[in-house]
């Protein structure tokens, strides 16, 4: 480098030199950072623009194996800290030919190892993903917010791992700094308690599987869906489409209550208030017919539509627990006179719907009420209406009238 500097200097004239002295550099050191910059700039070009693309174009030609359209999707994030490394190289190259400083050369050690790790980052970022999609192809029900554990923990130990280089190459006694965090571990703990409470708790949540990205919760405080299941919190998003991010430790504290862990049976219940009547050969019929109706019902749980779900189910663990608790298969059927009320006769309407879906089931729930209400309009029963009733003693009316017959005549005598 310096034969080719001191080369040009002299092939130019001393009028330039003298011209370029002013900025304190010479023309042999200007043209060769300039070429420099150039055949960098050219380089990063070329990783911007054309490499993406060839390499695009290759992964589309192979685009039936999974993994290289998760690739696909990723080579833009993949190339953009090679190319900004290179375009650094480059840049540090061109600033070596005017001065070597060691300030400066520590400056661009940062700058590389943070593009190195940023690197390795989106490596082990898509490692995941395809591990990810690989599970999910496998089977439908993917722990994803193991993986963002995974990648939260990964970015942590790269940028640990990152500010011991740092501190290496900056002439730090890494002993001296390991021996201190003993005393300085302990204060450090000790502010930082919560946060180190709720890392532990989120891997316990994660472990225990109380819930999962995606799922609907419910607790005393907050309900909705999970979006995210971070290092030190969870975020659900309400039903009013707010978002409330809840700390880990509070989630492994309290009761969750997981409305999506039910593989089968959403429940439906209410009550079919019936005017008092003495005719219960007709009211036995009713049931009866009701019965029929949710057991034939194409959208109802009953016993013969779970047959195929007891057979996937029949494994080891049978003998262990109640295969219906674990997997959330509800099949109860129940219609029955329930309550006599102070003015109706309550007939208990008790029983799943197939679909766990909200949508779904509303409209089973409504076809269902629907169909009740037929059959009490095709009965001799009657539907019962809050009412109240004014009785008067006829005695005490036919007084009334007398006094107000004695009243006019007297008005008309005065």
């Amino acid at each position: 480098m310096e034969s080719l500097i001191s080369l040009i200097n002299n092939r130019l004239p001393e009028s330039l030199v003298k011209y370029t002295a002013i900025i304190h550099a010479t023309p042999g050191q200007i043209v060769v950072a300039a070429a420099i910059l150039i055949v960098g700039w050219g380089i990063v070009r070329i990783l911007r623009r054309w490499l993406p693309q060839w390499i695009k174009r290759w992964l589309f030609l192979h685009r039936r194996n999974e993994n290289y359209r998760l690739l696909y999707e990723r080579v833009d994030k993949l190339i953009r800290p090679l190319r900004l490394m290179v375009m650094l190289y480059f840049i540090g190259l061109a600033v070596d030919v005017f001065a070597a400083d060691e300030a400066i050369d520590t400056i661009f050690y940062v700058l590389y190892w943070f593009l190195a790790f940023w690197f390795i980052y989106e490596v082990v970022k898509y490692l995941l993903y395809a591990a990810l999609q690989a599970k999910i192809r496998r089977q439908q029900t993917a722990r994803r917010e193991l993986f963002t554990l995974f990648l939260n923990i990964t970015k942590v130990l790269l940028g640990f791992v990152y500010a011991i280089l740092i501190l290496s190459k900056m002439g730090v006694n890494l002993t001296a700094v390991i021996t201190s965090l003993g005393i300085g571990g302990a204060i450090i703990g000790l502010g930082a308690k919560d946060t180190i409470t709720n890392f532990l708790d989120s891997v316990r949540l994660v472990s225990e599987d109380a819930f999962r990205q995606g799922d609907w919760i419910e607790t005393d405080r907050v309900e909705g869906f999970v979006t995210e299941m971070g290092l030190t919190s969870t975020k659900i998003r309400t039903f009013d489409n707010a978002l409330v991010t809840v700390p880990n430790s509070i989630l492994a504290n309290t009761y969750v209550k997981n409305w999506t862990r039910r593989m089968v049976g959403r429940r439906i219940k209410f009550h079919l208030r019936i005017k008092y009547t003495t005719n219960v050969s007709e009211l036995e019929r009713v049931i009866y017919e009701i019965h029929e109706m949710l057991h034939r019902h194409p959208d109802i749980v009953n016993e013969n539509k779970l047959r195929y779900i007891r057979r996937m189910k029949l494994t080891h663990e049978s003998g262990l627990f109640n295969l219906e608790d674990k997997y959330g298969v509800r099949r109860t059927l129940l219609v029955y006179l329930d309550e006599l009320d102070e003015y109706s006769m309550n007939i208990l309407v008790y029983a799943f719907s197939i679909s766990v879906n909200w949508e779904e089931w509303l409209r089973v729930k409504q076809d269902v009420i629907k169909k009740v209400l037929k059959i009490v309009e095709d009965s001799e029963l009657e539907l019962a209406i809050p009412s109240e009733e004014i009785r008067f003693d006829p005695d005490t009316i036919a007084r009334l009238f007398e006094r107000d017959a004695s009243e006019d005549t007297e008005k008309r005598a005065l």
